[in-house]
């Protein structure tokens, strides 16, 4: 787990949204011997308090914590001690947030229609105002403008209320709620980049399959297009140099397979120097010190998160720190504006994690939380990264995590690919994974042919490939996991949510005989209908996703063969459907469509469709719902073969972070 340094980000693709734990821990079970049995709910329950951040002057904290069942914000003031609530939303889980000034900033949907709207309040938790509609309009911050002198009122929030499907930058006053729109936006540009100074000098516009950059040398100048590259190309723009002259890009443009992070000069469209780039990995992003006006690291995903220091204060920082976390992974973030007060979180794969205060200057760490009190990591499993050849000879990396006191053989097996599926799995505790090996089931991951961060090559390995080669990889997966005698053939179920819904929903019709039973999470059903509820946003790349999963108009047979709603006549096994109702992504009619069609052979389908939400369930009293169903869907027809002795007081940990 890596904290999130951005803010109010709009999604994407398809994707599903301390040193210990808390309390005395118990003595560990022996190798031999299973860990007691933690309540499904305690591992899906809120969190006590997470999403630290601290106040630009250093002296209050911020956290989301549970307040009728929905995570709030709150403030504590550092020397009292006093802790004030901020919002008291009951509608939905309040999001991603930040400070600006003396203000809070966050935003929320309406029952998971990803309409995001952002609010401003104060931090005694007063006057809170919607910045945004609060209808039928997509909105998120793209600049806090931060220290920019005359902006300590102002945010730039971007939003598609003129055109749904692009954002226009409009300038905001988060006490009043006053708007201005800063670009004339005609030309419909579909993304922007604001200078160090707030002031948006670049713009983007795609014709589905190529981007066109445009670039101003001030608010008053015109764009000016400089660069065009096809999406196959990777040049993203991060932010400028301190200077405001030159960006920092992340590209794999000149040759390169992984994508690197460089300076490039706009003046003369040529690149300037490599900052970072590794052989193995993309680069996937790069830090800076607002204040010192420095590259501190740039980080990629390899089997776990790497980070490679470009600023010695910055690596000494963390080697100082290090020792004080042994072997948990850590990450420093959240600083105040002198950046001498940070907040810490650390953590694992079978710990979700600690927060820390640490200020700097007296060199003094004070643990402030722990999400989750009632898991103790020597009950958990350990996730290991595991890798295996495809059949056309890709190596596929992964993870395995096998349930404690169980000799790896002849398990119980949950397959579960991941969303996107332009995304990856990474190295972490997940609530998810920990909940089926403590249940005794071994849970095989994967990163595909087209999961990121592998490089361009791997990547374009994926396109038109759904239901093809990037099923074969997961069936390949399966066959190796069974080759090593740690699967039972007869007990293996696939179980996935999104993307992974499709991968699980095409592997009980085009490798029936693979699977005992399945899980579809919001998944594809037919490439057809999906291409064409897609949400408005997602509408300018319409070209490119035909170039990635299929033309209608031409691949149509290659889509019927690769679209499962084609084929339910396969499925043999029993299969459990979860659909949140105001999907914007996968539409509940992917999900219908596969449960009137089994009915129609009367063929029986457990479906869950929740009214109040959308592309995943994120009230806790709905994941409740889902994930006890579907453990004992999974204990009915691959149960474990053992029950372990209930817990007492010892029990599982949270999903939010």
């Amino acid at each position: 787990m890596r904290p999130d340094r951005s803010i109010l980000l709009l999604s994407g693709v398809l994707l599903l949204a301390s040193c210990g734990g808390g309390g005395e821990e118990p003595m560990a079970a022996d190798k031999g011997t299973p860990p007691p049995v933690i309540p499904m709910e305690d591992f899906f329950k809120n969190p006590e308090q997470v999403s630290f951040r601290i106040s630009p002057d250093g002296s209050h904290i911020s956290y989301r914590a549970p307040w009728k069942d929905r995570m709030n914000i709150f403030v504590k003031e550092l020397a009292s001690g006093e802790v004030t609530q901020v919002t008291r939303d009951t509608v939905r889980d309040v999001g991603g947030y930040f400070w600006k000034g003396d203000r809070i900033i966050y935003s929320r949907d309406i029952n998971g229609d990803e309409n995001f709207i952002v609010f401003s309040a104060a931090t005694d938790g007063s006057d809170v105002k919607a910045l945004t509609p609060e209808a039928d309009v997509r909105a998120g911050t793209l600049d806090d403008l931060h220290g920019v002198e005359g902006m300590e009122k102002h945010i730039i929030v971007q939003m598609n209320e003129r055109n749904p499907e692009v954002f226009d930058p409009w300038l905001v006053n988060i006490e009043t709620g006053e708007r201005r729109q800063l670009v004339d936006n005609s030309e419909n540009y579909q993304s922007w980049i604001t200078d160090h100074d707030g002031v948006i000098r670049i713009a983007t516009r795609t014709d589905g399959v190529s981007t066109t950059l445009f670039h101003r040398a001030s608010a008053d100048a015109p764009f000016e297009a400089f660069k065009t590259v096809s999406f196959k190309d990777e040049f993203s723009p991060l932010f400028f140099t301190f200077d405001n002259k030159n960006l920092f890009v992340s590209t794999n443009l000149g040759g390169r397979d992984k994508a690197a992070v460089v300076e490039y000069d706009l003046a003369g469209d040529t690149e300037l120097r490599e900052i970072y780039a590794n052989p193995d990995y993309d680069v996937q992003g790069l830090d800076y010190s607002r204040k010192r006006q420095v590259l501190t690291m740039a980080y990629y995903a390899g089997w776990k998160q790497e980070r490679v220091f470009l600023d010695e204060e910055t690596k000494a920082m963390y080697a100082k720190m290090a020792p004080r976390f042994e072997d948990k992974e850590f990450w420093i973030y959240g600083e105040d504006d002198d950046e001498t007060k940070f907040m810490v979180w650390a953590g694992d794969d079978r710990d979700p994690g600690q927060y820390y205060f640490y200020d700097a200057a007296a060199d003094d760490l004070q643990e402030v939380a722990t999400p989750y009190p009632w898991l103790y990591p020597s009950q958990l499993a350990e996730m290991r990264p595991i890798q295996y050849t495809s059949r056309d000879g890709l190596t596929i990396h992964g993870y395995l995590t096998l349930p404690q006191g169980r000799e790896p053989k002849a398990l119980p097996v949950v397959v579960n690919p991941h969303g996107g599926p332009w995304a990856r799995d990474e190295w972490g505790y997940n609530p998810e994974v920990q909940m089926l090996a403590n249940r005794g089931y071994a849970v095989l991951q994967m990163n595909f042919r087209g999961s990121t961060g592998y490089g361009r090559k791997f990547w374009e390995a994926s396109f038109k490939q759904w239901g093809r080669a990037m099923q074969d990889d997961i069936t390949d997966g399966v066959n190796w996991l069974i080759d090593q005698g740690i699967a039972d053939p007869d007990r293996i179920a696939i179980y996935g949510g999104s993307y992974g819904g499709y991968a699980t929903l095409a592997g009980i019709t085009f490798t029936p005989e693979l699977y005992a039973c399945a899980v579809d999470y919001v998944g594809v059903s037919n490439l057809f209908t999906f291409m064409r509820t897609i949400p408005p946003y997602w509408k300018p790349y319409l070209d490119m996703m035909h170039e990635m999963v299929g033309d209608p108009a031409t691949d149509s047979v290659m889509m019927a063969a690769a679209s499962p709603v084609f084929h339910v006549d396969k499925i043999q096994v029993p299969l459990f459907i979860a659909q949140g109702a105001n999907d914007p992504r996968v539409v509940k009619a992917e999900s219908d469509q596969v449960v009137e069609a089994l009915k129609e052979r009367g063929v029986d389908v457990e479906y869950m469709v929740k009214d109040d939400e959308g592309h995943g369930f994120r009230k806790e009293e709905n994941r409740f719902d889902f994930y006890g169903a579907m453990e004992s869907f999974l204990d009915e027809h691959i149960g474990s073969g053992y029950k372990p002795a209930q817990a007492s007081d010892e029990k599982g940990a949270g999903t939010e972070g």
